[in-house]
């Protein structure tokens, strides 16, 4: 036991414990000791009146300027005088070369440790209404994306983002993806979403908005959920509610989404909302392009603004108040949001009204009233439903929700057929199937991708084709490779027989949807880019979820591309004022239309134009379709 408790081995256990604390304890005690030195040497030159060339006396001060400059380069041992003076000297500098450079080494070591931890990202962000990202996915670049464009009139708008992931790795992908940040800076920091310490990091308490992403993985809800938990539930929350946007993969888990989020979370139902989009695309070709547009922040978006000029006004009045601004709904004083109201709403003081507009200043009131041509007006009956034939090719998870959101839009004795490579869907079809009510459903196992499978199929027999990517069963780019080959047969299909058929494809990967206009398919559907487009908008305003919503739900109002030719004579050219008195009298809002000759044209926009300057002449052909939000 005494041999345990020696003083050298006490010495050494207090030594060890000095040195784990660190380079700055380190430094301290190198520090001390190299004073020590440098202080002891100038008092012993001092006393004993020893001067370099032997004969000069100098002061204290002086002695203790000269052992550090002897203790910090040996050189000055070599020039000095004096045998007694050399002696000292030569102790000096031998203390500086172990004492001084060791504490000069643990400074650079420490520097360099300092700047080692600043790359890795976890140093405390200091910034103020800033939009987080919580997580990594392939969605996090056109976030990004759009956020920098909706920052562009804004003062030091700031991203943080916070992921399990290399901070210089993150920073190198957003360079590689995105070309311009503009006035936007985006900080990285490398952290789990789902511990709260690590969430304390990018200062959730000061942000205007926070995004919670999905992992670009299959059952990632609960690291989602846990995120939410990690912010709402952290001791050191703001008293203030958040305004978070959370994407949740599957419907069995929003239930426990909003028990977690409350008031303070807007969930997106990712799969659900891609594959309502796309029941109602494949019946309406271009609709994912006017989606993209209005989800977007570079061209006309959705807004809100309380106008008191038009306070006592009818909400049909309000329709033709603005020139360059289409108005869609009011938001009520008890804060709901309603699209298409009747014509004879009376906006009340304090509501607001919800617009199509290029900007938020673009918003003006028009001091001319526009003229309505009247003679060219129609009043011709709107029903163009019949049954129909649907095909699908390929299957993913979305597939159950499109062929149950398309029964509820289909009218009775439709049919639809499904054409998959996998097996495992089989079953799944012959569930779906005792659940519907308008269509008849049956299912094929073949390779989508075989021209002899296209040919035995006989597409043209079908008013519309769906190509689903096998998403979940192969990496994005392969999915979509196949998807492209799929549709290279079709268009060769259509283009050797004369007959023109109906094609919406998706697509996983924005850069691939260039690669497929080839085919010139009706309409795709970029999924990543649609969610992440949606999850920008809501992050910058609340409100919009309800409005999404509405245009998302069978049983809301929903955006239409109806024939120009249910509104208008089209033997001369006609101003949009009186497009959109004709939709009105149909209780319906028209927003835009779409050019038919220009629908294979990425640079005209696919020929969707909206929120056209209502004074000007269009001339449309039969083919041309009118933009419009109603019930059915």
């Amino acid at each position: 036991m005494k041999k345990k408790n020696s003083l050298r081995n006490k010495l050494h256990y207090r030594f060890d414990n000095l040195m784990s604390k660190g380079a700055g304890a380190m430094m301290i005690l190198l520090g001390i000791m190299s004073l020590l030195i440098v202080f002891v040497a100038g008092f012993s030159l001092w006393s004993l009146r020893i001067s370099p060339d032997g004969t000069q006396s100098i002061n204290f001060i002086e002695w203790l300027w000269i052992s550090v400059m002897y203790a910090i380069d040996t050189g000055n041992v070599a020039a000095s005088e004096g045998w007694e003076f050399r002696i000292i000297g030569f102790f000096i500098t031998l203390g500086g070369i172990f004492i001084i450079s060791m504490l000069i080494g643990v400074i650079s070591t420490g520097i360099q440790t300092k700047l080692e931890n600043l790359r890795k990202g976890r140093s405390f962000v200091i910034e103020s209404n800033h939009t987080i990202i919580l997580g990594w996915s392939s969605k996090i670049f056109s976030i990004i994306s759009q956020l920098i464009i909706a920052n562009e009139n804004q003062r030091r708008p700031r991203i943080v983002v916070l992921a399990n992931k290399d901070k210089v790795e993150m920073e190198d992908e957003l360079k590689d993806m995105i070309a311009d940040f503009k006035n936007t800076k985006v900080i990285c920091r490398n952290g789990n979403p789902n511990n709260m310490k690590d969430v304390d990091i990018v200062n959730a308490a000061g942000s205007k908005s926070i995004i919670v992403l999905s992992e670009d993985s299959e059952n990632t809800d609960p690291q989602t959920i846990k995120t939410l938990l990690a912010v709402i539930n952290n001791p050191e929350r703001r008293k203030k509610p958040y305004h978070i946007v959370a994407e949740i993969m599957f419907q069995k888990n929003i239930e426990v989404g909003k028990m977690v989020g409350k008031n303070e979370v807007k969930l997106i139902l990712s799969d659900d909302i891609i594959a309502r989009i796309m029941a109602q695309t494949c019946r309406q070709s271009g609709l994912s392009v006017v989606y993209t547009e209005l989800m977007g922040f570079a061209g006309d978006e959705i807004y809100f603004h309380e106008e008191p000029q038009l306070f006592g006004k009818s909400f049909g009045e309000c329709l033709f108040a603005y020139e360059d601004s289409c108005v869609i709904g009011i938001v009520t004083n008890n804060g709901r949001c309603v699209l298409n109201p009747p014509a004879d709403y009376v906006v009340q003081k304090g509501e607001q009204l919800i617009f199509i507009s290029e900007d938020d200043d673009t918003m003006v009131v028009s001091d001319e009233k526009g003229e309505i041509d009247k003679t060219k007006i129609i009043d011709s009956p709107d029903n163009h439903q019949s049954a129909e034939r649907i095909l699908v090719l390929g299957w993913n998870d979305r597939a159950k929700t499109i062929i149950r959101e398309m029964d509820k839009y289909l009218m009775k004795g439709s049919y639809m057929k499904v054409v998959s490579a996998l097996e495992e869907c089989k079953e799944t079809i012959a569930d779906i199937s005792k659940s519907l009510k308008n269509i008849e459903l049956h299912s094929y196992i073949a390779d989508t991708t075989s021209r002899g499978v296209l040919d035995s199929i006989d597409i043209t027999a079908f008013d519309s084709v769906i190509v689903l990517c096998y998403a979940g069963h192969m990496d994005a780019d392969q999915a979509d490779s196949q998807t492209l080959i799929t549709l290279l047969h079709l268009r060769r299909i259509c283009d050797e027989t004369g007959k023109q058929v109906k094609i919406v494809s998706e697509m996983l990967n924005v850069e691939n949807r260039d690669l497929a206009v080839v085919t010139k398919a009706d309409d795709f559907i970029v999924s990543d880019k649609l969610i992440s487009l949606l999850m920008a908008q809501i992050s910058e305003n609340q409100k919009l979820s309800e409005v999404f919503n509405d245009l998302f739900d069978e049983e809301g109002c929903e955006i239409y591309l109806k024939p120009v030719t249910d509104f208008i004579e089209i033997n001369d050219k006609v101003n949009f004022y009186t497009l959109l008195e004709s939709a009105k009298q149909k209780n319906q809002i028209a927003i835009g239309y779409l050019i038919h000759s220009q629908f294979h044209m990425p640079k005209k926009g696919y020929g969707v134009v909206l929120n056209p300057a209502k004074s000007d002449q269009i001339l449309f052909t039969e083919q041309d379709k009118l933009i419009v939000i109603a019930e059915d």
